[in-house]
């Protein structure tokens, strides 16, 4: 968490955004589009659409900056390994240029690759 109070504040908005809606909506997303396709039209289709908003959003804030607030933070710890699952999301990170530079370079961290493997190795970091 950063010392300074604004980007503190900034950093746990960042985080409730992820914990209130990109999570959640990716996790409906996953069951919906990639574990279910075919069975509810309309929830495919709103969660396709929810998912691209919320990647829009995301892509917006990254313009212009390394990181989601302004140092590596909670804030991108949090909402990283839901991007990881860009796959599941029907997602093409191509569309979102920002999201994949800000998502390759954390993926590039050793700490990162590390924990990417807890509590077991499942596979390499996807990429896109």
């Amino acid at each position: 968490m950063p010392a300074n109070r604004i980007a503190r504040l900034q950093v746990i908005e960042w985080v409730m955004w992820q914990m209130s809606g990109f999570g959640p909506t990716l996790g409906h997303a996953h069951y919906f589009l990639t574990y279910n396709p075919g069975k509810a039209p309309f929830a495919e289709q709103l969660f396709t659409d929810e998912t691209r908003r919320l990647y829009e959003t995301l892509e917006t804030r990254l313009t212009g900056r390394e990181h989601i607030v302004d140092d590596y933070s909670i804030a991108d710890i949090s909402v990283w390994p839901w991007v990881s699952r860009f796959a599941r999301h029907k997602i093409d990170l191509n569309d979102f240029p920002e999201v994949k530079r800000w998502y390759i370079a954390i993926a590039e961290r050793p700490p990162v690759q590390r924990g990417y493997a807890v509590p077991h190795f499942a596979g390499a970091i996807p990429r896109p």
